[in-house]
């Protein structure tokens, strides 16, 4: 019956153990991505800051009506660009650095594995003992007795530590379902939808009709649209490459 009962605690620390290694290698997977992502996120926005200091100097260099679009869209360019950047500080404070935490957590609930294990494989080889005594010295009741009070006291400690080990794992589990909902919470302030679509409809129309107007007004300035188009592809092209390279060396 102690030997069928030690089997069942060995089946249930090893899934214990596998529900920590679980979490310790997929939290740290999500840490590294949400991490290189933050960073790609900031030099999105660096240049996008470039973009709209290139587009105030180009703007005054302009006709008034096509200064006043560029402006225009500068502006709510450049407010677009103080989403991100609180994207960036609340993916880094509210996702990033508790997922780091998760690194020093599993580490104390290995240690309250180990423990544990400990115990039992203690409890299991004062069983063990036990038993050769009561083959080899089934009449010497004083041996046998001082086997079987230690087998008590190992069975005593492998039970409290296993009920240490379920409780600070059922914490635990609760704990990264909370944390999880956090995370998904996190990612967005709570008026981030209806911020961002007043920032994208004050920024169409200001800029497209300016530049709709420059372009077919017949002055030359069809290719130099073309232009900037190619070249921003060109730019874009530059800009994966370079993000590609960064990751491989991460």
């Amino acid at each position: 019956m102690l030997r069928r009962s030690l089997e069942n605690r060995d089946a249930q620390t090893r899934q214990l153990q596998d529900a920590v290694t679980n979490v310790e290698k997929h939290f740290g997977e999500l840490c590294q991505i949400f991490a290189a992502y933050v960073r790609k996120t900031a030099r999105l926005r660096d240049k996008a800051d470039l973009l709209v200091n290139e587009i105030n100097v180009y703007a005054s260099t302009e006709t008034p009506n096509l200064k006043q679009g560029l402006k225009n869209f500068a502006d709510e360019f450049a407010k677009l660009q103080d989403y991100r950047q609180a994207e960036v500080e609340r993916l880094e404070a509210k996702v990033v650095e508790p997922l780091k935490a998760y690194g020093t957590i599993v580490k104390m609930k290995r240690d309250d594995l180990k423990a544990t294990l400990t115990a039992r494989n203690r409890e299991a080889k004062q069983l063990t003992q036990l038993e050769r005594t009561r083959q080899r010295n089934p009449s010497d009741r004083h041996v046998i007795s001082q086997a079987e009070t230690e087998l008590q006291r190992a069975t005593m400690d492998a039970t409290r530590t296993t009920h240490h080990l379920e409780e600070t794992i059922d914490n635990f589990e609760k704990q990264k379902i909370k944390d999880i909902k956090v995370f998904r919470n996190s990612l967005y302030p709570p008026d981030y939808s209806s911020r961002l679509d007043i920032v994208r409809a004050n920024s169409k129309s200001p800029l497209q009709r300016s530049l709709s107007a420059k372009c077919i007004s017949g002055t030359g300035q069809v290719p130099s649209c073309r232009l900037r188009k190619d070249q921003q592809a060109e730019d874009d092209n530059e800009e994966d490459e370079d993000l590609d390279v960064t990751e491989e060396e991460n």
